[in-house]
């Protein structure tokens, strides 16, 4: 099976219902047939029913099944309105300022949903950049216990490929953190760690990308890295990190062992985390391209409950796939 296919069949087992705020875009409702068809997740479609309905139908698409919320009509809007205001008393949010935010942006409406336990996850960003689906799961949902910092990873699954897990790979950061410091780095690494546990459900092997492996050069973003990796060691010694490396270092395993003799990462990552945001979304993006790989993301890390990121280039099946990641991180929330 591959690795969609056992996400799947893991979100099948004990399903979970997912929330879909984006219907106004046909690839949602192209996605929301095939995640009832193949029994993926219950699913909750925000908007007008009729309009939805009306619009699937046109492309001949049957949403029979999936259930249907209208923000403006909601009878649970009042609660959730002192849920957001609750949210956001700090900011001083009155119940007018909060229904027109609700009823307005469905993100926020989604969001709040999953706070109240009235879904166990959203899935958003096909219409949305990253920051607008962002910005209501950090004010509502807030982050994870004990996390210090939310970030955002790619599943990257390689067709005909050695290396990684079976050419399966977690990239990190790829999607939120600009210019991570040395000890956001280090965080980073292991939250992506314990993605690539729950997700692949293989050990990590996590490579701390650079432009230099072990002292081949000097820089300061080459400082930057090994000093992540320093605390990385540090501050969870029971995973396996490891670095600097340059990418053919970290998974090609003649390459490693001959740049990083007697390492046990090098030439055997999964896990690549890469020092900044320009590194990490250029290189899934060249990887997704180039080697017409699968890319599924970005996958949030550390917020309380999982919502999740889409690229705007997404297909429907790119949403299939992270519904149902969204649904095994549920699972496991």
């Amino acid at each position: 099976m591959s690795f969609i296919d056992v996400i799947k069949a893991r979100a099948k087992k004990d399903k979970k219902t997912i929330v879909l705020p984006e219907t106004n875009d046909i690839r949602t409702i192209q996605a929301a047939v095939k995640v009832m068809e193949e029994n993926i997740a219950d699913l909750v479609l925000l908007g007008n029913k009729d309009k939805i309905v009306q619009k699937a139908e046109s492309y001949g698409y049957d949403l029979s099944g999936a259930d249907f919320i209208d923000p403006d009509s909601s009878d649970k809007l009042e609660e959730y309105v002192a849920i957001l205001c609750e949210c956001r008393k700090s900011k001083g949010m009155t119940p007018d300022e909060a229904r027109e935010l609700l009823t307005k942006d469905f993100l926020y409406f989604g969001v709040t949903m999953v706070k109240a336990g009235d879904a166990d996850g959203m899935v958003a960003g096909a219409c949305h950049a990253t920051a607008d689906v962002l910005r209501p799961s950090l004010q509502i949902l807030k982050t994870k216990p004990g996390t210090k910092l939310v970030s955002a990873i790619f599943v990257m699954v390689v067709p005909d490929c050695e290396y990684g897990a079976n050419g399966i790979f977690v990239f990190g950061d790829s999607g939120l953190n600009q210019n991570p410091t040395a000890e956001e780095l280090a965080h980073i690494a292991a939250t992506s760690a314990h993605s690539f546990e729950l997700l692949v459900q293989e050990d990590p092997k996590v490579a701390m990308i650079s432009h230099s492996t072990k002292g081949s050069a000097k820089h300061a973003d080459v400082t930057k890295v090994v000093e992540a990796t320093k605390i990385a060691n540090e501050l969870y010694p029971d995973i396996p990190i490891d670095g600097e490396y340059q990418v053919d270092a970290a998974i090609v395993p003649s390459i490693g062992s001959f740049k990083a003799p007697g390492s046990d990462i090098a030439g055997h990552a999964n896990v690549l985390i890469f020092p900044d945001l320009d590194a990490g979304n250029n290189g899934y993006k060249l990887v997704q391209r180039l080697a017409k790989a699968e890319a599924y993301g970005p996958l949030t890390q550390g917020i309380a409950k999982p919502v999740n990121d889409l690229s705007r280039g997404c297909s429907a099946e790119d949403i299939v796939g992270v519904v149902a990641i969204t649904a095994v991180q549920a699972q496991a929330n």
